[in-house]
């Protein structure tokens, strides 16, 4: 599948022609698991179009880690690739998304000729790491209901969209708590006239 060069011009000119001839590109559908836990990783990818969430799993739950957006990478996989180490993490697509899938095994000789490759994984270390501190922030001085409202406002900017779907399962499996939370939560928020749902559709209605 061909690819328009300047989705890749976040990256040097002179590694896009390489990575374009060694790498393949996919199109994947809406709830598709790229990665799963104990999975040793044979690609590392870039996501050109859609949306990728990574989170990991305790005793049965989901705890979301992070989003990759259109021009990010994974973290977490590229240390796994490098270390030759299976995953501590699961991917799956959370919309239909377009992605670059660079075979691991090239890195090692890209990241020592290409020295503007490592830039791209600073910046995503960069960024996690700011995310982690919002969060731990956010866990030490704000309430759920806080916590539950900017996590829809991010989800929604995500996917640009007004409205988002998914259930209170999921929200708490996000948000690393109980569904009973989440729907008390959700409640309050609407009785307050933050958001409205219907059908399981959840609209933000007004700023916080």
């Amino acid at each position: 599948m061909d690819l328009d060069k300047n989705l890749l011009s976040f990256l040097k000119p002179d590694l896009v022609d390489l990575i374009l001839k060694e790498s393949s590109i996919r199109e994947i559908p809406k709830g598709t698991e790229i990665l799963r836990e104990q999975q040793y990783v044979k690609v590392l990818p870039i996501v050109i179009r859609g949306l990728v969430k990574v989170y990991s799993r305790f005793d049965e739950k989901e705890l979301l880690l992070y989003y990759i957006e259109p021009e990010q990478s994974c973290v977490m996989t590229f240390y796994a690739a490098l270390k030759n180490t299976p995953s501590k993490v699961f991917a799956v697509t959370e919309e239909d998304s377009q992605i670059l899938l660079i075979p691991v095994s090239l890195l090692p000789d890209w990241l020592k000729e290409y020295p503007h490759f490592n830039e791209l994984f600073y910046n995503q270390f960069n960024l996690r790491y700011s995310e982690m501190i919002d969060t731990i922030r956010n866990l030490l001085l704000d309430k759920m209901d806080k916590r539950l409202y900017d996590h829809l406002r991010k989800k929604s900017e995500l996917m640009e969209s007004d409205s988002i779907k998914m259930s209170h399962n999921q929200i708490a499996n996000e948000l690393g708590t109980a569904r009973e939370v989440i729907s008390r939560v959700m409640k309050k928020l609407e009785n307050d006239g933050k958001i409205t749902q219907n059908s399981g559709e959840i609209r933000i209605i007004a700023e916080w």
